[in-house]
Order: structure tokens, then sequence, then C-alpha cells
């Protein structure tokens, strides 16, 4: 029972200090200093924590299977986590096929649901289209693309990060 109870910590330890390392190094990405000081005072707490229950029984396969696993499904709920706090800002450029009465009532919908958009034009292979840039939250991605399909089923969306410099255009997009 105290074997199980061993593995059962060491597990959970790891699956806690690789979920909060993915947290911290988004906090590091976005420079969130104090956020990740503290985030990594607890992360390498619990490291430490659970790599000395392993090194203390190196003969114990359990311990490492246990260790490994937990590192495993760390890395796999820190990005689910990551995903669903969706920190930072995406630049979002959007290249319709659409008509063009169908793409002036689609750049009235986004700026209607609160998001800036810039419209150039640009010339491809297939011959001119309109281009929109947009800068928005990394949480409103998936609402952009809902209402960008919604009318444009074929336009093709590019998101990249950004560090906003300074001005622009961002909106708290509501959830409904």
């Amino acid at each position: 029972m105290s074997l199980v109870l061993g593995y059962l910590l060491i597990f959970f330890a790891r699956v806690s200090d690789v979920t909060l390392a993915t947290i911290r190094m988004l906090m590091v990405v976005q420079g969130r200093k104090i956020q990740a000081a503290i985030i990594g005072f607890f992360e390498v707490s619990i490291y430490v924590t659970a790599l000395s229950k392993v090194v203390s029984s190196l003969d114990n396969i359990g311990n490492l299977l246990a260790y490994a696993l937990g590192f495993a499904c760390g890395n796999y709920i820190g990005i689910i986590i990551e995903n669903r706090i969706a920190l930072g800002n995406l630049a979002a450029q959007i290249i319709l096929k659409g008509s063009n009465e169908n793409n002036i009532e689609l750049i009235e919908t986004l700026r209607g649901n609160g998001f800036g958009v810039t419209v150039l034009e640009g010339h491809g292979k297939e011959g001119s289209r309109e281009i929109l840039h947009i800068a928005i939250n990394r949480k409103d991605l998936n609402k952009l693309k809902d209402l960008v399909y919604s009318y444009d089923e074929d336009a093709f969306i590019i998101a990249n990060t950004i560090s906003p410099i300074s001005g622009g255009y961002f909106s708290s997009i509501k959830k409904k």
C-alpha cells in the first residue's frame, strides 16, 4: 500500500510541477515577471520533492515510471490549461474569396462585434482579394473564425502572436 501511495505522490507531484512549468513559461514569454517568479517557486519546490523520492530509490522501477508518466500528463494538462486561459495578443490576416458585397457585410459585422478591421487590397494568383488585418486578444480567435467563416467559408486566415508596441484598437469581446 505504501508503494502505491509513493507512486501516486511522485505522479501527482510531476503532473503539478510540469503543469506549473508550462504556465510559468507562458508568463515569462509575456513578460509577467512577478507571476512567473511565484509560479516558479512552487514549481521547483514540488519538483525537488518528487525528484528526491525517485533518487532515494533508484532501484525502484515503479518510481521511475510514475515520474515519467507524471511528466507526460503534466505536459498535456499544462497545454490544455494554457489554451483555456489564452493570454496574449494575435495579429490575424484574413484573405477573403467571397463577393465584394458579402465582404462589406462581413467587415461591418466584425466591427459591430468589437473587432478593429483594416482592409487592404491584395493581388494573387487568382486575382484581386480583400485582405483584413485585425489585432485581437488571443481568447477571441474562435469568435473571429466563426464570424469570418459564416460569411466566407473559403477565407484564408493566418494568426501570429504579437507584442503590441503602442496604439491600435483592442476591444474586449464579451462571451455570450
